[in-house]
């Protein structure tokens, strides 16, 4: 993957990243929401993304590139 492309993936990522953390402070301002309970959220949402990664990758066998490989 070109550098480049690889800076504008990372680049689209944090501005969606922070336009989502700036919306969510906006419509959190209409309610009374203590802050502990707001860390659960993106807390969760990673959890997830990292049990569906390793879930994945444990469960296929194509992606192991490296087994065959010989020394």
């Amino acid at each position: 993957m070109p550098l480049d492309r690889l800076v504008l993936i990372i680049a689209c990522v944090l501005i969606s990243a922070a336009v989502t953390v700036w919306l969510g402070v906006v419509l959190l301002t209409a309610f009374s929401v203590p802050f502990g309970w707001l860390a659960l959220i993106p807390a969760s949402l990673v959890g997830y993304v990292v049990f569906r990664v390793i879930a994945e990758r444990a469960g296929n066998k194509t992606e192991d590139h490296y087994d065959e490989m010989e020394n």
